[in-house]
């Protein structure tokens, strides 16, 4: 099936001659390496693109190739041609940011999407969806070898970033056989990991970590719920000097908690909203389900949602999701 589907796509590119691409807003380094393999695959196959995110890019992530090409200006909607959209890693339009500029458009363009989300709600005309992949990055890897497409070194750097960040440098659960086995490939075709890991790894300075110090300072446990938390401010940011993006790798950081059983983060944001960010490493866990109730969405073991209001109203909708939903994972459909 995947093989079909990888060719229908790259058969309706061949068909135009410029694609938009959309990575979710506030991407991260599957979603950014996304589009920017596609990118370099659009090139060498002699069609261009534009890139578009609902949101700035992080300067942590900049150095991931054509990352400094995608805009964030919203202008591009009335200006470009949109015969063929395609959006990754994003379990929906309103997550990618782009809900409602599609809407607007006078007509109805041509939809592909890549994701490896189980909450994706195959929005696209054509969706090359893999639940089982570790990231975005993988399926696209997946893409290009089905097509006989040569990876070339700037790709091979962006499916590679992708693959790292959304294993946690292969030490989470989306570690597998098949994504070490795609990395190792990915290296022998030029994949710069040493790049990779020391912009992504490598890259807290004292006030980042006097941060982190105090939010894991935060840390407490809802005993009915089994939920370790702790949670960030704007204040936090402007006494230690530095800006949200640094506070990226925190949730991953509380996997390392052997209490509870789901670790939560939240992030107060200077629109008046809350930024939920949820990890466990137990089998019998989906925090997608409780971020999906909360509009978001993710995987069974990594998700996130926003929330208005502040973070005492956050946490109060979610132990009521939570109580209401629970944290276990869904019964498995059998035909």
């Amino acid at each position: 099936m995947s093989v079909q589907i990888a060719k229908q796509i790259y058969n309706k590119i061949m068909e135009v001659n410029h694609v938009f691409l959309i990575p979710h807003q506030h991407p991260d380094g599957d979603a950014l390496g996304a589009v920017g393999s596609f990118m370099q695959f659009l090139k060498n196959s002699g069609k261009s693109s534009t890139a578009f995110c609902a949101t700035e890019v992080s300067p942590r992530l900049r150095f991931i190739p054509h990352a400094e090409e995608i805009t964030n200006d919203p202008s591009v909607w009335t200006k470009s041609e949109f015969d063929l959209i395609v959006v990754f890693d994003s379990g929906d339009l309103r997550y990618a940011g782009v809900a409602d500029y599609i809407a607007a458009l006078p007509k109805k363009p041509f939809i592909i999407c890549f994701d490896h989300h189980a909450t994706n709600e195959q929005y696209g005309d054509l969706n090359f969806v893999v639940v089982t992949a570790s990231s975005t990055t993988e399926i696209l890897y997946r893409f290009y070898t089905h097509n006989n497409v040569t990876i070339d070194k700037h790709m091979a750097t962006c499916l590679l970033t992708g693959l790292i960040t959304d294993t946690d440098n292969f030490t989470n659960a989306g570690t597998t056989a098949a994504s070490l086995a795609i990395a190792g490939d990915l290296v022998k075709r030029g994949g710069d990991i040493n790049l990779i890991k020391g912009a992504i790894f490598k890259d807290k300075t004292v006030n980042t970590l006097k941060l982190w110090g105090t939010i894991l300072s935060r840390l407490a446990k809802h005993e009915e719920h089994n939920v370790v938390y702790t949670y960030l401010k704007q204040h936090d940011l402007t006494v230690h000097n530095v800006s949200e993006q640094e506070v990226e790798g925190v949730a991953n950081f509380m996997n390392n908690l052997q209490e509870g059983r789901a670790a939560l983060i939240l992030k107060e944001l200077p629109d008046g909203k809350v930024k939920g960010s949820f990890r466990t490493t137990r089998n019998d866990t989906d925090v997608a389900k409780i971020a999906k109730k909360l509009g978001g969405g993710g995987h069974k073991k990594a998700a996130g949602f926003t929330i208005d209001g502040t973070i005492e109203n956050a946490l109060e909708k979610i132990w009521e999701a939570i109580r209401i939903h629970g944290l276990e994972l869904e019964p498995v459909e059998t035909a």
